[in-house]
């Protein structure tokens, strides 16, 4: 693998799956490319929620704006510049604010199963 760098600009994105929600997420590094983790961006629009199981470790760095994740542990609200992680297994509540918000995540191991 090579070194390489990556903008927001690099991700095709599309609606989180099983959701209608104004959220999307484009990879940017996955299975597809050999990697044991997947890197990319996450779009949210003002005021959007999504509930969630996470099937894999998902760390969400928020880029603009802000995200608040509610889960059995209680809610923790991030804005930009700062990092949560949701565990494997957690059921969790993430939802934008009025300003909606921009993320980048990195997953281990792969959130998408390959299509085929």
């Amino acid at each position: 693998m090579t070194v390489r760098k990556f903008a927001i600009a690099d991700a095709a994105f599309e609606r989180s799956p099983g959701q209608t929600a104004d959220v999307y997420a484009g990879n940017v590094v996955d299975q597809r490319d050999g990697a044991p983790v997947t890197i990319g961006y996450g779009r949210y629009g003002p005021d959007q929620s999504i509930d969630e199981h996470i099937v894999v470790d998902d760390v969400m760095i928020v880029l603009e704006g802000r995200i608040s994740v509610a889960s059995a542990d209680g809610t923790v609200t991030a804005g930009s510049g700062e990092i949560i992680h949701m565990p494997k297994g957690s059921q969790v509540t993430i939802r934008s604010h009025e300003e909606g918000a921009v993320t980048a995540y990195v997953t281990y191991p792969h959130w998408q199963q390959p299509e085929g």
